[in-house]
């Protein structure tokens, strides 16, 4: 099975800790782009009509500040160019200050089954900080739009002035408001945006602490029954993103709109940062990519390796003997060596120790090298 992505780029404020492709400055051409993606999604489906994919996911940006006709429309397409299993995942991303009851209704129609919602924190005052559009009243208002939903929340650990109780009572919001799958990610201050100039000044966390807020929020998670199936990752049971497990076990998936990435047959391409040149490229026929390269062996047995350390299940002996004909301790063997400290066996699995799994590029790093 494979996975479609569809990338969204407008939003209503970028956020300051934000260095993904997004615009908000470009709605005059929301119309125009969106019209060039659902042209696209037809030119990347004939040429892979023989592939079945599992899961949609329309990621930004904010998908959910468009006009929901938009993603109804781009997956009407997806449906009559993509082949599709019969119970696919369609996941859409979502900023709770642009949601409403019509949007809602609308992504149903559509057929989108699973909802991610960007709490990132339940103190009002951080929300502001780090420049959402949104505030604590309107996180519960969208929960209160999806109840009896598939819905995951995302919280962000690494904040100005966060401390173990902030991300505690986010948690906790999350859950009691029926969330069942929470995405806990630490804040990674990139240059160029404008929360590096906290980091650079020292005002944000340290390593250490944010390490000892991820142990904070990782005991409530579990508190409220949440397991923990890839590092920052937490799901009640079978609430599981298929989607992002796609990506963990290295599987294959088209990327499409600007900025987006691909890995099919062994090729990994990217399309155009550019919304104007991804739109002429598009209208011209020709495909917008501006980077395309073939994934060696050992780069391809290094991915399998790292994005099976990240997750709970750890790396399956019997997957990559099928998927490279070879025993990974074999191939890695000075780095296992180094690190077998630090895994568990268990059958035919490897697995970092659970209390190692929150430090594991220490541990990753090892393999780089093979």
């Amino acid at each position: 099975m494979a996975g479609i992505y569809l990338h969204i780029p407008f939003c209503k404020h970028k956020c300051t800790y934000c260095d993904f492709t997004s615009f908000p400055d470009r709605m005059s051409i929301a119309e125009a782009y969106m019209a060039c993606l659902i042209r696209e999604i037809a030119q990347r489906g004939k040429q892979l009509e023989r592939m079945t994919f599992d899961t949609v996911y329309f990621g930004g940006g904010t998908p959910s500040y468009v006009e929901p006709e938009y993603i109804y429309a781009a997956m009407k397409q997806i449906r009559k160019c993509f082949r599709l299993t019969e119970k696919p995942e369609i996941t859409i991303e979502m900023n709770p200050g642009t949601v409403s009851e019509k949007k809602i209704a609308m992504y149903k129609r559509a057929g989108i089954n699973r909802f991610s919602v960007g709490l990132q924190t339940a103190i009002d005052s951080q929300l502001e900080e780090i420049g959402r559009i949104h505030n604590v009243r309107d996180y519960l208002y969208c929960a209160s739009l999806l109840k009896g939903e598939n819905f995951s929340a995302d919280v962000m650990i690494g904040l100005k002035g966060q401390t173990a109780d902030d991300v505690c009572k986010t948690i906790e919001l999350a859950a009691r408001s029926g969330a069942k799958h929470i995405s806990m990610y630490a804040l990674t201050p990139a240059d160029g945006t404008p929360i590096y100039t906290d980091y650079l000044n020292g005002e944000l966390p340290d390593a250490d602490e944010v390490a000892d807020l991820y142990e904070a929020g990782y005991a409530k998670l579990k508190e409220f029954g949440f397991r923990r199936y890839e590092v920052s990752n937490f799901c009640l049971k079978g609430y599981e993103s298929r989607h992002n497990l796609n990506y963990w076990k290295r599987g294959e998936y088209i990327g499409l709109g600007v900025s987006a990435s691909s890995f099919i047959n062994g090729q990994r391409f990217t399309n155009t940062f550019d919304p104007d040149e991804y739109m002429k490229c598009v209208i011209s026929g020709f495909p917008p990519v501006i980077e395309s390269e073939t994934v060696g062996e050992k780069d391809a047995k290094f991915e399998f390796v790292m994005l099976a350390l990240r997750t709970a299940d750890g790396i399956s002996s019997a997957a990559y003997q099928k998927a490279f004909g070879s025993d990974w301790k074999s191939d890695f063997a000075q780095a296992y060596e180094k690190t077998k400290e630090y895994l568990e066996e268990d059958g035919d699995s490897t697995r970092i120790r659970e209390e190692y799994l929150y430090v594991q590029n220490s541990i990753l790093t090892e393999y780089m090298n093979g």
